[in-house]
């Protein structure tokens, strides 16, 4: 008998799981951006992090309100961001939507928002990944930010969120939008500069608050991206250089595993064509 040398992680179909008559948009961490990532150039009909990369609940939560609104972004919510870069950026966003000046800051995220929000509209899947349970809130406005703006580390105070406060803030984005299906991750990203058991009870938060909301709403399901990472893929040859992001392997592996799981079996060899006329589109002839 040939030994086991691996520890296996269950996938449980995460509801209806996905497929290419989708709409789906893509919240979160930076683990979000490397699965839809994966998903665009898979061929789906996708929306990924239009404010850019999210961490923590408040600010996906806060995203998807925004988006459901329609309301866009106005001049009062610019903010000048800090270590004389000399860039214009809002609290809503990932530093890479900052521009030189307000008017073009505007132009690029309310441009963006706006296809966004129609999208949101739409869409009838949402994969959301949670990366940490740690906010930072503004002194002044009170505000949770999705982003710091490399502004001066007074200005803000460094929160843990409760596992109760994520399960209240959850569940009313899930029971509001009961027409679309939620499809939730936790980030297998380590944040270590909580410090290795900061990590892992910031991680435990979002696992036990998730755990609680996808046993109770129907429209809501859970993918073990962390687990695999955490426990089939338990080497530091899974990881990048900087130890804390998995490497192209092991994000190869867990789409894989998410596609097992979540696509139908009639799908996967358009998924496979799909995927292959994206390398060939890749693909500079020498002559």
């Amino acid at each position: 008998m040939r030994m086991k040398l691996q520890t296996t992680v269950e996938c449980n179909r995460c509801g209806s799981g996905i497929s290419y008559k989708d709409k789906i948009m893509v919240l979160g961490s930076c683990f979000a951006d490397n699965i839809g990532d994966r998903l665009l150039k898979a061929g789906f009909d996708v929306c990924v992090n239009p404010f850019g990369t999210l961490y923590n609940p408040v600010s996906v939560c806060n995203s998807v309100t925004r988006l459901a609104s329609g309301i866009p972004f106005s001049e009062n919510e610019c903010v000048e961001m800090g270590a004389k870069a000399g860039l214009i950026c809002s609290f809503s966003h990932h530093t890479l939507m900052a521009r030189p000046t307000v008017a073009e800051f505007l132009e690029v995220a309310n441009s963006s928002f706006e296809k966004a929000s129609a999208f949101f509209g739409a869409c009838n899947k949402v994969i959301v990944t949670l990366g940490t349970a740690w906010i930072f809130r503004h002194n002044g406005t009170g505000e949770t930010v999705s982003n710091c703006l490399k502004r001066d580390a007074s200005e803000f105070t460094r929160e843990r969120l409760s596992i109760g406060s994520v399960v209240m803030m959850l569940e009313r984005m899930v029971s509001r939008f009961t027409e679309k299906e939620f499809i939730f991750t936790v980030s297998p990203i380590r944040h270590l500069k909580d410090g290795a058991h900061g990590n892992q009870i910031s991680k435990s938060t979002l696992l036990l608050a998730l755990e609680d909301v996808c046993g109770r709403f129907s429209n809501a399901g859970y993918f073990p991206s962390y687990e695999i990472l955490m426990d089939e893929l338990r080497d530091y040859r899974f990881y990048a250089a900087d130890m804390v992001h998995p490497s192209d392997q092991a994000v190869e592996y867990i789409w894989e595993r998410f596609i097992e799981t979540c696509l139908p079996a009639e799908e996967k060899e358009k998924l496979l064509e799909n995927e292959k006329l994206e390398r060939q589109s890749r693909h500079r002839p020498l002559h």
